[in-house]
């Protein structure tokens, strides 16, 4: 199979499961119990107001019809009038999800040149003294819950220390940039505010941090392991009797074929990090699109609900399809495989 063919099926294959993730979250947004219109108009509310919002909402009208409604309305990229906010689904989603990405791009990054570099140590000197250290920072990064390290990291250096804010992304004396990409950080850099480079930087680590630890114990565990078998290969040994530095074979010899099993799961861990985030961004006040998900299923706001999903179905599908493409591209035995 050609690497092009190899694409194509992915995208096909992913193309199929968004459509039956819309068709399944949609029934389920349906079933759940209460009046959507009376829920978001309150308890003082008319019949009359009531039943004008269901017709506006479609829902009088049967499940087929409601979602063909839901069809056209995301092929004109219409989500709908959320019941929370009041505002077009799209426009809450464009304003969440800038925050939540940049939060989860930053934690990935951490979980990359913390993770990884800490498993290859580790793996270098196995059964030593690094050897041991690593294996308790990823141990307790993979077992602690995030929200856990978030309380624990606002307590340390917030309250103790007094170096780093608790909450949102910027201070309250701070210039908003311009907003071009939605990302503090980024749109910074474009407006040359360095002040406020500095104070987004500041207010993110924290966040970022709670959320990559789990991450990063999890890649220095798989790395550690991977790298270990890579150790014990003939290749490693030639490459050594070349007399090749230690340092190059790690890197090069070593890290490498070990990098593709760790790669597809760091690739899975930053797609879930996008609705993971939601008990971080909640102690630390981060107005991003996980934290919204959860008060649209709080006040049973179908139409964000479905939106919110549907992002973070497509994100995940966009970054599982990545990581097949990488990795098919580093091992062609796996589009051989997907062949036969």
């Amino acid at each position: 199979m050609s690497f092009g063919s190899f694409v194509i099926r992915r995208l096909g294959a992913s193309l199929i499961v968004l459509v039956g993730v819309s068709i399944l979250i949609f029934g389920i947004a349906r079933v759940i119990p209460g009046d959507p219109a009376r829920i978001a108009l309150g308890p003082t509310a008319t019949p009359e107001m009531v039943e004008q919002l269901r017709d506006r909402l479609h829902l009088n009208e049967s499940l087929p019809i409601q979602y063909w409604e839901f069809v056209k309305g995301v092929g004109g990229g219409d989500l709908g009038i959320s019941l929370y906010t009041n505002r077009a689904v799209t426009t809450d989603l464009a304003q969440f999800f800038a925050a939540t990405f940049e939060l989860v791009l930053v934690a990935a990054f951490l979980m990359v040149v913390i993770g990884v570099p800490l498993g290859v140590l580790a793996a270098r000197y196995r059964d030593g003294p690094i050897d041991n250290l690593a294996r308790i920072i990823s141990l307790l990064g993979v077992v602690t819950p995030s929200f856990v390290w978030a309380i624990f990291l606002m307590l340390l250096f917030a309250f103790l220390l007094g170096i780093l804010p608790t909450a949102g992304r910027l201070s309250e004396s701070a210039v908003v940039p311009a907003s071009v990409t939605g990302m503090m950080l980024i749109d910074s850099i474009l407006a040359g505010e360095w002040a406020t480079l500095w104070n987004a930087a500041i207010h993110i680590i924290l966040p970022a941090t709670a959320l990559s630890l789990s991450g990063i114990g999890q890649a220095a565990r798989l790395t550690r392991a991977n790298v270990a078998e890579a150790y014990s290969s003939q290749y490693i040994e030639m490459a050594r009797a070349y007399a090749y530095s230690e340092r190059s074979i790690a890197m090069k010899y070593a890290l490498r074929p070990a990098m593709i099993p760790t790669l597809t799961i760091l690739g899975l861990d930053f797609a879930a990090m996008l609705g993971n985030a939601f008990l971080v961004e909640a102690v630390f006040a981060w107005p991003g699109m996980a934290r919204y998900g959860v008060q649209t299923i709080l006040h049973k706001d179908i139409n964000g609900i479905v939106g919110t999903v549907l992002v973070i179905a497509t994100f995940f599908l966009i970054v599982n399809m990545i990581i097949d493409v990488v990795v098919s591209y580093l091992n062609p035995r796996i589009r051989l495989a997907a062949r036969a």
